[in-house]
C-alpha cells in the first residue's frame, strides 16, 4: 500500500512538474514572437501578441516595457507612457524603464511643473525607489537575521571590541530594518491602490464640477499623468502635479 502511495506521489509531482515546464516553455516561445515581430518592426502584431502575453501568463515588468515600447515605436504616446508606469509599478528600480518614460513624456503637449517638495522628501522617495516592494521585503529579512547574529555577539562575546561591533552594527540594521518595511508598505500601497492615470482622449477639457455644464478650467492632451482623488458616477477627480484640480470623464482617462 505504501509503495501504490510513493508511486501515485512521484506520478503526481511528474505531472505538475512536466506542466511548469510546458507553461514556461509557452511562455518564452511566445516572448520570442513578440521580439522578433518588433525586431522586425512589425509594431502592430507585437503589441498584440505582448497584450496576449500578459492576458495569459500575468502582468510583469518586463512585458509591460516591452510593450511600452512598441507603444512608442508606433507613436502612440499615451499607451506607451501608461505601460511604462505600470512597468515601474512592478520595478521602480529599472533604469531603463525610467528612461525611457522621460523619453515618452518629452512628446506630450502638456509640460506640467510638480510643486516643490523639501529636500529630505525628495531624498527619502529617491531610496525607495530604488528597489520595489519584494525587494525591500527581502533586504528587511536578511537585515532582521544579521540583527540576530549582532545581538549575540553583544550578549555572549567575552571581548569588548566585538561587543562594541555588535551593538553598533545592530542599531544600523534596526535602522534599515524600520526603513525598509516603511519602504516595502508604501511601494505595495502604490501597486494595489491604482491612484494614477493616463489622459487618453487628444484633449479633454476640465471642469469644475463633476458634469458639463461645470465652468471651464483648464484643457489636458494625451498623455498627461492625473491622480485621482475620488469618483463620482461617469466623473473622476483629478489632481496634477501643479496642484491644479478639477473633474474630467472617465472614459478619458485609463487607470495606471
Amino acid at each position: 500500500m505504501k509503495t501504490n502511495m510513493l508511486y501515485i506521489k512521484r506520478i503526481f509531482l511528474l505531472v505538475c512538474l512536466q506542466g511548469v515546464c510546458s507553461f514556461a516553455f509557452a511562455q518564452d516561445e511566445a516572448l520570442k514572437e513578440a521580439e522578433a515581430a518588433y525586431t522586425q518592426n512589425d509594431y502592430a502584431k507585437a503589441i498584440e501578441l505582448y497584450r496576449g502575453i500578459l492576458t495569459t501568463y500575468g502582468e510583469s515588468a518586463e512585458v509591460y516595457y516591452n510593450l511600452g515600447n512598441a507603444y512608442y515605436k508606433a507613436n502612440k504616446t499615451a499607451p506607451a507612457i501608461l505601460f511604462y508606469e505600470r512597468a515601474l509599478l512592478i520595478d521602480p528600480g529599472d533604469a531603463d524603464i525610467r528612461f525611457n518614460l522621460e523619453m515618452a513624456k518629452q512628446k506630450t503637449v502638456d509640460k506640467i511643473e510638480p510643486i516643490g517638495s523639501f529636500f529630505l522628501v525628495k531624498w527619502f522617495d529617491g531610496i525607495q525607489n530604488m528597489g520595489s516592494s519584494n525587494s525591500w521585503t527581502k533586504v528587511g529579512i536578511v537585515s532582521f537575521l544579521l540583527l540576530i547574529g549582532c545581538l549575540l555577539l553583544f550578549f555572549f562575546s567575552r571581548w569588548i571590541r566585538i561587543k562594541k561591533v555588535g551593538f553598533y552594527l545592530g542599531i544600523l540594521l534596526l535602522v534599515i530594518i524600520i526603513f525598509s518595511n516603511i519602504f516595502a508598505r508604501n511601494q505595495k500601497n502604490e501597486l494595489l491602490n491604482h491612484s494614477y492615470a493616463i489622459v487618453f482622449s487628444p484633449t479633454v477639457t476640465v471642469k469644475s464640477s463633476p458634469n458639463q455644464s461645470g465652468t471651464d478650467l483648464f484643457i489636458l492632451h494625451e498623455g498627461a499623468k492625473v491622480a485621482i482623488k475620488s469618483t463620482l458616477g461617469e466623473w473622476k477627480e483629478i489632481e496634477l502635479e501643479d496642484g491644479n484640480v478639477g473633474w474630467m470623464p472617465a472614459k478619458d482617462i485609463e487607470i495606471i
